[in-house]
């Protein structure tokens, strides 16, 4: 079966069980107030996580290098606010393991390998032969 089919019908199905199973635990209300808490504060600090990695992204731009893991721990952040905006308790835990700079590093080298990009800064060299054209030459080209 295809993984993203999966996902878009076990997510809808663990999160309603999560709200279900906690909101018998500690009340509607606090549920919802719980909920909304958790997306105002990831945002506000996915906001502020972003700026840092934009600061660290501009100063690797400075030094002459290609901010690789910024602009993939930018990219990171954003889903990781998405998750947050989502109502539900386990996208909330999945998005605060992506926005915590410790965890993220930790997930996103499970998924990045960093040899890939080191490799791609090395300078190649093209090795060929070339043969200078006299003006006549230049006439038939």
């Amino acid at each position: 079966m295809n993984t993203l089919l999966i996902l878009i019908i076990g997510t809808p199905l663990i999160e309603i069980y999560l709200f279900i199973k906690i909101g018998s635990q500690i009340g509607a209300f606090n549920t919802i107030l719980l909920i909304f808490g958790t997306a105002i504060a990831g945002i506000a600090y996915a906001r502020y996580e972003g700026f840092n990695t934009l600061k660290s992204g501009m100063r690797q731009l400075i030094k002459n290098e290609i901010p690789v893991y910024e602009i993939i721990s930018g990219a990171t952040l954003a889903f990781a606010a998405l998750l947050l905006i989502i109502p539900g308790f386990a996208t909330d835990l999945i998005g605060v393991l992506l926005i915590v700079p410790f965890t993220r590093k930790i997930i996103l080298a499970k998924f990045v390998s960093k040899n890939k990009y080191e490799k791609r800064r090395e300078k190649t060299y093209i090795d060929g032969e070339f043969e200078e054209l006299g003006e006549d030459d230049d006439k038939k080209i």
